[in-house]
């Protein structure tokens, strides 16, 4: 039932009893509940008709499998429809900017860009084309392409979307040009879980971003830590990589 105590544990058995029934796409018992949570019958027969009530579990059939309810899924919608990304994401964006000391970034991808949503300077600031609203080509930043791998993670998908954008335009002598090789790039970035623009949008400049699912298969955006490459080596990068994977599954 989780090591450190709750508030209020009753509320906390509730929402142990939602995560359970959401494991479970053709429904969960009563009896399967209560083996799974460690909870009495009786006492998981109460919280579940409270649920129920509220319509945020669901029994169709009286004995049967409990389902999440409507309500559940409506007010989970209703967030999403609703939420502002620059409210949720900003505490994340200042964790960053203090530990790593540098510029950070939040972008969302539109077509072929990146657009910027929020930004935070560091004290050390550095000269930058993203503004807050600007937008810069997705292929060649560390937001745009932590964006693109997992919105087309497949490599035909990553083509046909340069094929529909293209020709993919060169910013920097490092920017990739090559469909077969963004495609490559964009596996890489999948398999060790974050973004690197290796100077490809701006001479001099280094980035290291992670995608924000915020519970969807696609990211709605991407975070990312901007310095000059005399500050961002090779080790440094990892570093920043596996602490961004981290603090984005921490906070969203």
């Amino acid at each position: 039932m989780g090591e450190v105590q709750s508030p209020v544990g009753s509320v906390d058995r509730a929402l142990l009893i939602l995560q359970e029934i959401g494991r479970h796409s053709r429904g969960a018992t009563l009896d399967e509940l209560s083996t799974r949570l460690g909870l009495p019958k009786s006492s998981l027969h109460r919280l579940l008709s409270a649920l129920k009530h509220r319509g945020f579990a669901a029994q169709p059939e009286p004995s049967g499998p409990y389902y999440l309810g409507t309500e559940m899924l409506a007010t989970a919608f209703r967030f999403y429809e609703t939420m502002d990304l620059r409210t949720l994401v900003r505490p994340l964006l200042t964790r960053l900017s203090e530990e790593f000391t540098e510029t950070v970034h939040m972008a969302m991808l539109d077509g072929a860009e990146v657009v910027y949503l929020d930004k935070v300077e560091a004290v050390r600031s550095i000269t930058m084309t993203s503004v807050i609203g600007g937008r810069n080509l997705a292929h060649c930043t560390g937001v745009g392409k932590a964006l693109l791998a997992w919105t087309y993670p497949a490599d035909e998908a990553i083509k046909a979307w340069a094929e529909r954008y293209g020709p993919l335009a060169s910013r920097t002598r490092n920017t990739i040009t090559s469909p077969a090789r963004l495609a490559t790039n964009l596996a890489q970035i999948r398999e060790r879980g974050y973004a690197l623009d290796l100077e490809e949008n701006e001479p001099g400049v280094r980035c290291v971003s992670a995608p924000v699912f915020m519970g969807k298969s696609a990211p709605v955006a991407a975070v990312s830590v901007t310095a000059l490459k005399d500050r961002m080596s090779q080790a440094r990068m990892e570093e920043c990589g596996d602490f961004l994977r981290r603090a984005v599954a921490e906070h969203l």
